[in-house]
């Protein structure tokens, strides 16, 4: 078949969308395009915010709502369902971020804990997710990752971050949730990595259950892949990826520029293209070890999945091929695949609405730098808005 227009069908990418609801997606969008116009709303927004000003009812309305699945899990659950109905998975993303205290990453693992509880019990939530900064200090990823010694108090809080790791994980072997781990800055990465097989090494023995995350914007992802694939195969384990290009671009460039060592981004951006693509190639290769998430929201990627995995003559419901889009975002892709038959989850972030900030400033920063992405949504928007009046 020819897939290069599977992506174009807007009534079935809209479907869920109400007239009004298609309006607000088409100026959000519209918005983010204009790069002064972000930075002035992002900054107006965080002083808003600190400012205590009554400005909440507002993001609600407008970017929250359209970003997130709501403040809470159950505030999430019939934008789940309504999903579901179109064949399309959540995976709930507790979008908090930056905290600090013990109680926080307790509180955190707790809140991974009921979301993998409220999976079990549901089909349409068959995957669940953390940061590993959720549960533990950057700063003890950052030292563990240099080989820098712990002091007691170090090694005792970084045993408390192993056991809730443990206690994660166990409880998603035991109630078979897959978890996917977020990928996060460099230089907390290797301490996160060595965590992250060690839990696969535990729990994914019969089939993978933990699943790591590899930016592929990094130059070294592959090569670390390839590695990870020979201990696995020497130790008798699987192994679950996520791939993704990356979500730490510029601070990544410039702490390397600050420090003066060579960036781990790759140069430019056709090679972080290649860089996934070929990431995507080597693991549906080696579909009998490894399992896949494909967190994309580039076309030309999703593609080349359909096309490798019609090749190798896997199954399009196989259940260890999985595509993934952001909520609110590529709704042509999720949906469009998912009416083909392929397994697609949304990620679905929700919290409280402060909390969730970072995470939505995140997205229309990048939003506003993939200027390509933002016309395409904005084109698709356009042309189903036209469908609809016709």
């Amino acid at each position: 078949m020819n897939q290069e227009k599977s992506f174009d069908n807007t009534e079935i990418a809209f479907s869920l969308k109400t007239d009004s609801e298609l309006e607000r997606a088409y100026f959000l969008f519209k918005m983010i395009s204009h790069q002064p116009l972000v930075r002035i709303g992002t900054a107006a927004t965080n002083f808003a915010i600190k400012a205590n000003l009554p400005v909440e009812g507002l993001i609600r309305a407008t970017v929250f709502d359209h970003f997130c699945g709501g403040v809470n899990e159950e505030d999430c659950l019939p934008v789940i369902d309504k999903m579901f109905s179109k064949g399309v998975c959540s995976v709930l993303d507790y979008s908090v971020e930056g905290k600090e205290s013990e109680e926080q990453f307790d509180a955190c693992m707790e809140k991974v804990i009921k979301i993998i509880i409220f999976a079990a019990e549901k089909d349409a939530m068959p995957i669940a997710v953390f940061k590993p900064t959720g549960l533990g200090r950057f700063y003890l990823y950052e030292k563990k990752g240099r080989g820098d010694a712990f002091t007691d108090e170090e090694q005792e809080e970084w045993d408390r971050v192993i056991e809730r790791f443990h206690k994660i994980c166990k409880l998603a072997r035991e109630l078979d949730v897959e978890i996917l781990i977020d990928g996060e800055e460099s230089w907390m990465q290797d301490a996160a990595d060595d965590l992250v097989e060690e839990m696969m090494h535990t729990y994914n023995k019969s089939s993978p259950i933990v699943y790591n995350t590899l930016q592929t914007y990094r130059w070294d992802r592959l090569s670390y892949l390839k590695e990870l694939h020979k201990r696995a195969k020497r130790e008798g384990f699987k192994i679950g990826i996520k791939i993704v290009r990356g979500a730490y671009m510029e601070k990544e460039r410039d702490r390397a520029n600050e420090k003066g060592y060579k960036s781990p981004i790759c140069e430019t951006k056709s090679i972080t293209d290649e860089n996934f693509n070929n990431s995507l190639t080597y693991i549906l290769d080696n579909i009998d070890d490894i399992s896949i998430f494909i967190g994309t929201h580039n076309e030309k990627s999703s593609y080349l999945a359909m096309e490798l995995m019609s090749k190798k003559g896997i199954n399009i419901s196989d259940n260890r091929v999985w595509f993934g889009q952001l909520y609110g975002m590529s709704d042509h892709i999720s949906f469009n695949l998912a009416e083909m038959g392929y397994n697609v989850a949304k990620y679905l972030p929700f919290g409280p609405v402060k909390d969730v900030m970072p995470y939505l400033i995140r997205r229309a920063e990048e939003n506003t730098s993939v200027a390509g992405q933002t016309s395409r949504e904005l084109n698709l928007l356009k042309q189903e808005k036209k469908r609809r009046k016709l």
